[in-house]
């Protein structure tokens, strides 16, 4: 009889934590793994994945308001589109109702 294994889950804080003392190359990959538990590849994994996102930290407030009010600005459009839609397809119904297309 075979047990299942469950996933390990890690936090992000958990996650960041490993990375960074990846970057900081005071330990060898290997020491990390045997200190948390891990394979090599998921803490180069990690480690990629927080070089690749940490400009993010830096963006100007100014950039995300401008994100937002874009995505916001595409939602309404979408939303009006999808009106326009149903309103048009109501109209092609009632049109054939009356014999007229």
């Amino acid at each position: 009889m075979k047990t299942r294994t469950t996933r390990r889950k890690f936090s992000a804080k958990f996650k960041a934590e490993v990375a960074i003392e990846a970057l900081k190359e005071r330990e060898t990959t290997q020491d990390l793994c045997r200190r948390y538990d891990l394979h090599a590849t998921q803490i180069s994994q990690w480690k990629n994945e927080f070089l690749q996102r940490s400009a993010s930290v830096f963006e100007g407030h100014k950039e995300k308001k401008e994100n937002e009010k874009a995505e916001k600005a595409t939602d309404q459009l979408y939303s009006k589109i999808g009106k326009l839609e149903m309103e048009n397809d109501f109209l092609k119904k009632s049109l054939k109702k009356l014999g007229r297309l």
